[in-house]
């Protein structure tokens, strides 16, 4: 299995209409990607939340073709409508891993 990880901290000021965008909006485009079968959203507690709330959105792959279509096919268009809609009142870092056992 293979793991597609964002992780973002978001401001406070966007904080519950962010969450609610990924949940009704963002994680059913990627869904709808055929890329990814499955997320979870997390919200991680032992980071500075002074600035924000920190989350890490975990989407799963079953392999790494799948993955790396949605590279080729989708991830600019996808960063592109989270750019436009919440501007920098984020920041985020991603990261791809795979289960071992």
């Amino acid at each position: 299995m293979i793991i597609y990880n964002v992780t973002t901290k978001v401001q406070w000021a966007i904080q519950e209409e962010w969450l609610q965008w990924m949940q009704e909006v963002h994680i059913p485009e990627m869904l709808d990607t055929g890329s990814f079968y499955d997320t979870r959203i997390m919200h991680l507690l032992d980071t500075d939340d002074d600035e924000g709330p920190t989350y890490a959105i975990q989407y799963f792959a079953h392999t790494i073709e799948d993955y790396q279509a949605y590279l080729a096919f989708y991830a600019s268009t996808q960063r592109d409508k989270t750019v436009q809609k919440w501007g920098d009142q984020f920041i985020a870092f991603r990261s791809l891993m795979q289960t071992v056992q």
